[in-house]
């Protein structure tokens, strides 16, 4: 048998991190068989669909590499891969379950429905609807018809018995018949509903394995139901635990951003996040822009593997030591046998870790590659950049090193891409450790004139240099130290000092310093 898996988001928001774990899981199980994965857009919910979500969806799967065989923008046998344009094979389904009796009319108005279910709530007991509007005879329907009623088609689902089934994750499933209720699965208009429309596509796409969140397992008694009422064999289920809150067991959502911004590792990403996208000219809003959407790692510069790494094992696990998974290794390793049934915390700092790591094994090329566009959208470089300008940045990045965890990141040493007219003070820096320190000024001063004397210009030269200096005048090293990194950067962090005086250069090193003089040395 052929494997055929599938992931069918709805463009009812962006894509969601935890989406991306489930499409992952169904992408290796068919990818390891040799089989097909596909992407079907699940858009039956007019109401709610929102068409500039539609695309980066599409975008961010093509980011992270999960190419699908079948789909929007690809095509297929089964074409069309959009619910809304299937329409014409829900209703005929619909109309196969009236026909042999496992669906109905239905005329009941929604206030005859919230009696029924408000008088089940005051006797104690469970709301089941009790088919008092179903039109099991052409007079009731006419009857009912006649009386201007709106028409449902539901379900009519069995009242005893069991639904049984296995699951590749959960083992054996079971549900009660009789708490099952008559679901609608088709509008008065015509329209269908996602429970039927999602069984008619499954089985017209020929899918061998639905592999979902568990927030479906109590979908797929009804599910079955439809399927086995209209002949279909029906798929393997294997149903996954949900991508949790950091650090809680709540199903991790977008709509509770304020919450999870009160988690420290949260709001940090989130922080980083609106950095990079402030100092980029990126415009972004919250609702499109948090670490639970796809399109932030994206923008802000993580590398897909690490993404998919990080998330591969958000759930799953080879073993109790290997972390360092390609997407190459995961489709050779995966096995739904080893998926926890437990819901995994999404962890903002491990992910972040995950980042580093597989930033620090890209070569130069690749993190230059990789950080010059978001110069340029900070517009510190043109485009293309200069050949001495691509040499510099190299030499930038090499000397961050490991500092540099995303691309974005980058943007942190913008102190390296504005000349000295331009150059932001921390003006508390600046009183602290310059203007109100005596010994401070005469070593800028002194160390001012040693550097335009000096005949090399490296930070290898500078520093065996400088240190004699300040070794035979006897100074402070962390004085001097302090007052030329304030000088070079107005800052008092980032790069070693003498990788700053290397970068920026001679002539560009005595104009921030003499600037920094200016300010302290009356006129």
């Amino acid at each position: 048998m052929t494997i055929r898996t599938r992931f069918a988001p709805s463009p009812t928001g962006y894509l969601h991190i935890g989406g991306v774990r489930t499409a992952l899981f169904n992408y290796l199980l068919a990818k390891q068989a040799g089989g097909q994965f596909l992407l079907r857009i699940d858009d039956t919910d007019q109401n709610r669909n929102v068409d500039a979500a539609l695309q980066p969806i599409l975008d961010g799967f093509k980011w992270l590499g999960l190419s699908w065989d079948e789909g929007p923008e690809v095509g297929g046998p089964f074409e069309p891969y959009f619910q809304s344009q299937r329409s014409e094979h829900h209703q005929a389904a619909a109309k196969l379950l009236v026909d042999s009796g496992h669906a109905y009319f239905d005329y009941a108005k929604p206030t005859e429905l919230e009696a029924q279910k408000e008088l089940a709530q005051k006797e104690g007991r469970a709301f089941i609807y009790d088919r008092s509007f179903m039109a099991d005879t052409d007079e009731k329907k006419a009857k009912f018809e006649a009386e201007g009623r709106p028409v449902s088609v539901r379900l009519k689902m069995p009242r005893s018995g069991q639904c049984v089934f296995h699951d590749l994750v959960r083992g054996d499933c079971s549900f009660e018949w009789a708490d099952e209720q008559d679901h609608v699965i088709q509008r008065g208009d015509g329209t269908c509903l996602y429970h039927l429309a999602s069984v008619v596509d499954d089985h017209d796409f020929k899918i061998t394995h639905v592999v979902r969140a568990v927030e479906h397992l109590p979908n797929t008694p009804r599910q079955i139901f439809i399927a086995q009422s209209l002949g279909y064999p029906l798929p393997v289920f294997a149903h996954l635990p949900y991508v949790a809150e950091p650090g809680g067991t709540a199903k991790l959502s977008k709509r509770k951003l304020d919450k999870y911004l009160k988690q420290k590792d949260f709001a940090a990403l989130c922080q980083l996040g609106d950095t990079i996208a402030s100092r980029a000219k990126i415009q972004v809003t919250k609702e499109t822009f948090n670490p639970v959407v796809v399109d932030f790692y994206r923008e802000t510069g993580f590398l897909p593997a690490a993404i998919l790494n990080y998330l591969l094992l958000l759930g799953w696990s080879l073993d109790d030591s290997t972390e360092h998974f390609s997407l190459e290794d995961a489709v050779k390793n995966f096995s739904l046998d080893r998926v926890n049934k437990s819901p995994a915390s999404f962890d903002p700092q491990k992910l972040v870790a995950f980042q580093s790591r597989w930033m620090n094994q890209l070569d130069l090329k690749k993190k230059v590659a990789m950080v010059l566009p978001f110069l340029q959208k900070a517009g510190y470089i043109a485009e293309p950049p200069p050949c001495e300008t691509a040499d510099r940045l190299s030499k930038i990045v090499q000397a961050a090193g490991d500092r540099i965890k995303i691309a974005g990141d980058i943007l942190q040493f913008d102190e390296l891409f504005v000349a000295a007219a331009e150059l932001p003070m921390d003006e508390a820096l600046f009183q602290k450790r310059l203007a109100t320190d005596p010994a401070a000024i005469s070593a800028l001063g002194s160390l001012r004139g040693e550097l335009e004397a000096a005949t090399e210009f490296t930070a290898a030269s500078l520093e065996p240099f400088l240190k004699g200096l300040v070794e035979r005048e006897g100074w402070k090293l962390g004085t001097c130290i302090n007052a030329l990194r304030i000088a070079l950067t107005g800052k008092s962090n980032g790069l070693g000092v003498f990788d700053y005086l290397e970068l920026l250069g001679k002539a560009e090193s005595l104009t921030r310093i003499d600037r920094c003089l200016s300010r302290l040395t009356p006129s």
